[in-house]
């Protein structure tokens, strides 16, 4: 369930009346101060271009696996290939000034700073930053004797020597307030995290050497809950209301609802096979994210299997059509410690585990299992994403494995028992097919033997025909026919399709059907292998990735674009459940409808019924899609995209309504005040962009853009007269702003007791006890308050949904935990009516409807 590396935390915002007095004590005495005329935001923003918040595939929309995010943010320091300790030697003689504490100390107890607001040190920081980023170099020299002055006071506090005259603690404070970066005394270097290689696992950074995470703390006299993410202090406003009766030590309720999962949107077809069964109840069963689900067609209504902890990869259903095996990949727990992959044996009836394969056998990932057929299928085989690709065999109801073999160096797309031969297993993949039998504790192995027969790059897909032939369609578009128990090809029909064959059908009468890819055709084959009919699905839905025949002539098609299809040969195939295919980050839900919206790296945008479960119309558009927000009215929505462009679509006719970009960078949230008048749109170039509305959301004129971030916006929100908005940026600031002039509020007093319309900021005095003790900055990616004000969600980085009580102001709070999702689960909302919570996954492209109750 990994998402990628997080932005590494930031160096906070500047500070003026520092920049007045001419820079720091030291910076004063060398020179380090900004160049005459050079605009104070310039770094800042090549900073914040160098990369962002970025959760997986943020680089040109590619998928998470392929490339990853820079660590981004102004003040980002990188040790590249020219900068090692061996670089910095030489410079070392030219820092003994920057070993002399005395400037430092003398900084700290500069009583005309104001030394005592925890919010002044938070400024004292952030001039520090914009002030060293001017010279890299330096900088890194000062961060090693930096980190020298923290060790040798850390020795003095341990000693017992008292260095209070000095202010220690005041120069401790200032330098765990710092982000950890490398230092040259210690030769500790951290690498730029990438992506891991599983399909989709929760990110776990694991900090070495971490010490105990800083306690929340309270300051009654200036009314501020001061907490700590990865040791920089985070100061938050406590309304005047809340003071006198506040204490971090009381007890928060667990919410007084809880969820229950209501609906899944999406299907997995994009790199898994042979997933879509229909079962004798009428429901057919698929899995996305870690849900295996059960989807009554003519009901309209789901059941859903929740006994995985990770992604899905394969299915098998047993010949008593009630049991189904399902097996998962590897993960890695929220407490860093890795998850297995397994096969988990389970009753679609009862939704009953009945038996667990693993953990233990398997490696990476469980990428195909079958069960026997001719003996009443009390075996069971299994594929494991090893680099030998093991095939091993159970006797599933005893977890007992019977035999194991390497099968294949090459990839393995599928693995199947014989109908009628219980000891005969056959499996595919990249350039082989291999029948197996199985005797005693061992399995032996033939090649499949294609003599004249043109040798495929991949074989795809296996069947079985009525008289135990074997079938399978490969890469180059052909079926081949192997004779029953055979490893020789008997029958041959060479371009059956244009491009690969990914789906094969047995149907209950003897006849064959076929999925093509490239050509997307769903061909029906006479039992000697002459076409009968054919039809296509629609371009829109990609792809056949497997076909399952339903009642009477109908059919469902799986696609690679991860739709499913339901309809018959003669009337054509119309779209049953539909999926994003890419990571997944906009959602927003209508202000009055049961309505939502999402959209994507895709480039796809839905607006979705609640009612129906289905789109009620899709649009692609031009760039990856990241955010999305409703106008008060409903009328017009907005979505913003990877590259600063956002649009204003019509909610009933998805036309477009107008255009505009802002910055170079993703617009990572945008948001309507509540009276309709502004658009506020946050940026990854560390600006707010605010707009005036008119004419009902179709006429948007700029106000201008809020300029105090030193890092990426990630969440906003306004308050209810409009009259103010507040901020959070990537390196966990708190900014207030009036929107009017696009001017920085700095008076505590003018803020505290706002009220505010929504909460999705994850940083603030009413929702900072969904943080858990020594979260990372990024563990939480996103949060919404419930309409009714009584209830508060929260999406995490570990695949989780939490359901705490509002407000949620003491230090980890308790709250209610929700599996479902396999990848950082990357935005949350409740319907305007509080009656439903809907989730989007990121890597896993899954929306789970959660229902209140």
């Amino acid at each position: 369930m990994k998402k990628g590396p997080k932005a590494e935390v930031l160096l906070g915002s500047s500070s003026e009346r520092m920049q007045e007095r001419g820079g720091l004590p030291w910076q004063r005495e060398e020179g380090m101060g900004r160049r005459d005329g050079e605009p104070r935001c310039e770094r800042r923003r090549e900073g914040g271009r160098e990369g962002g918040r970025g959760k997986g595939g943020e680089k040109e929309g590619g998928p998470r696996g392929e490339g990853g995010r820079e660590a981004g943010g102004s003040g980002q320091l990188q040790v590249d290939g020219g900068r090692g300790a061996r670089g910095m030697a030489g410079r070392m003689p030219n820092c003994s000034i920057l070993y002399d504490t005395s400037l430092l100390l003398q900084f700290c107890n500069d009583d005309n700073l104001s030394g005592v607001s925890g919010m002044e040190v938070d400024d004292r920081i952030s001039y520090l930053e914009q002030r060293l980023q001017l010279q890299e170099d330096e900088i890194q020299v000062l961060k090693a004797a930096l980190a020298d002055v923290l060790r040798r006071l850390s020795t003095c506090e341990e000693n017992g020597l008292s260095l209070q005259k000095k202010g220690p603690n005041k120069v401790y404070q200032l330098l765990r307030g710092l982000p950890s970066r490398p230092s040259l005394s210690n030769g500790i270097i951290p690498q730029r995290r990438g992506y891991s290689t599983s399909p989709s696992s929760p990110k776990r950074e694991l900090l070495s050497g971490k010490s105990k995470p800083k306690e929340a703390t309270f300051n009654a006299e200036d009314g501020y809950v001061k907490m700590f993410l990865r040791g920089r202090p985070i100061p938050m406003f406590v309304p005047d209301a809340v003071v006198a009766t506040f204490s971090l030590d009381a007890k928060l309720d667990l919410p007084h609802k809880k969820l229950k999962l209501d609906w899944v949107y999406g299907y997995r077809g994009r790199d898994c096979r042979a997933n879509l069964f229909l079962l004798p109840t009428g429901e057919i069963a698929y899995f996305v994210a870690a849900v295996a689900v059960l989807y009554n067609v003519e009901e309209q209504r789901q059941r859903h299997y929740l006994g995985h902890t990770d992604d899905i990869k394969c299915l098998a259903v047993h010949p008593d059509m009630v049991t189904i095996a399902t097996g998962q990949v590897a993960g890695t727990s929220k407490d860093g410690k890795p998850l297995p992959p397994h096969v988990r044996v389970w009753d679609s009836v009862s939704l009953n585990t009945l038996h667990v394969l693993g953990p233990g056998p398997f490696d990476r990932a469980v990428s195909c299992v079958g069960f026997s057929k001719s003996n009443g299928g009390g075996l069971l085989c299994a594929v494991d994403d090893s680099n030998d690709h093991v095939l091993s065999v159970w006797d599933w109801q005893k977890e007992q494995k019977l035999a194991d073999v390497k099968c294949s160096n090459e990839s393995v797309l599928a693995a199947t028992f014989h109908p009628t031969e219980p000891t005969l297993l056959i499996t595919c993949g990249k350039s082989h097919i291999h029948f197996w039998t199985l005797e005693g504790g061992s399995l032996s192995k033939r090649q499949g033997i294609f003599e004249k027969h043109e040798k495929p790059k991949y074989v795809l897909c296996i069947a079985f025909t009525e008289n135990g032939d074997t079938v399978t369609g490969d890469s180059g578009g052909n079926l081949y026919i192997w004779g029953k128990g055979g490893n020789r090809i008997c029958h041959a029909v060479p371009g059956a399709h244009e491009g690969g064959i990914f789906g094969l059908c047995v149907l209950r009468n003897g006849t064959i059907v076929t999925g093509g890819g490239r050509d997307r055709r769903v061909v029906l084959w006479g039992r000697d292998y002459h076409k009968l009919q054919e039809n296509e699905v629609p371009e829109g839905f990609g792809p056949v990735r497997t076909v399952a025949e339903g009642k009477g002539d109908s059919l469902f098609v799986g696609t690679t674009r991860n739709s499913v299809l339901h309809g018959s040969l003669a009337t054509g195939f119309s779209l049953l459940v539909q999926g994003h295919t890419e990571e997944l980050w906009g959602l927003a839900t209508h202000p009055t409808l049961d309505q939502f919206l999402t959209c994507g790296q895709d480039k796809q945008v839905h607006l979705w019924s609640v009612a129906t479960h289905q789109p009620l119309w899709s649009k692609g558009i031009d760039d990856a899609a990241r955010s999305a927000g409703f106008h008060p009215s409903g009328s017009v929505l907005v979505v913003g995209t990877v590259t600063g462009r956002w649009l204003v679509l019509d909610t009933e006719t998805r036309d477009l309504v107008t255009i505009h970009t802002d910055g170079g960078e993703q617009i990572s949230v945008v948001s309507f005040s509540p009276d309709g008048k502004y658009l506020a749109l946050g940026s990854h170039d560390n600006f707010v962009y605010i707009y005036l509305v008119s004419e009902g959301g179709r006429k948007y004129s700029r106000v201008g853009k809020c300029s105090g971030h030193s890092s990426f916006i990630t969440h906003l929100d306004w308050a209810y007269d409009s009259s103010c908005l507040v901020t959070n940026s990537g390196d966990y600031e708190i900014l207030y702003w009036d929107p009017s002039t696009c001017r920085q509020i700095t008076s505590a007093e003018a803020v505290r007791n706002m009220e505010w319309a929504t909460a999705t900021c994850v940083l603030g005095f009413g929702v900072f006890g969904i943080w858990p003790e020594g979260a990372d900055g990024t563990d939480i990616n996103a949060v919404c308050r419930s309409h009714d004000g009584k209830l508060l969600a929260s999406a995490d980085d570990f695949g989780k949904v939490h359901l705490f009580s509002y407000p949620c102001c003491q230090p980890r709070a308790p709250s209610y935990t929700y599996n479902g999702h396999s990848s950082h689960v990357t935005n949350i909302a409740f319907l305007h009516d509080d009656s439903l919570l809907l989730s989007t996954g990121g890597t896993d492209t899954s929306i789970l409807q959660w229902r209140l109750g």
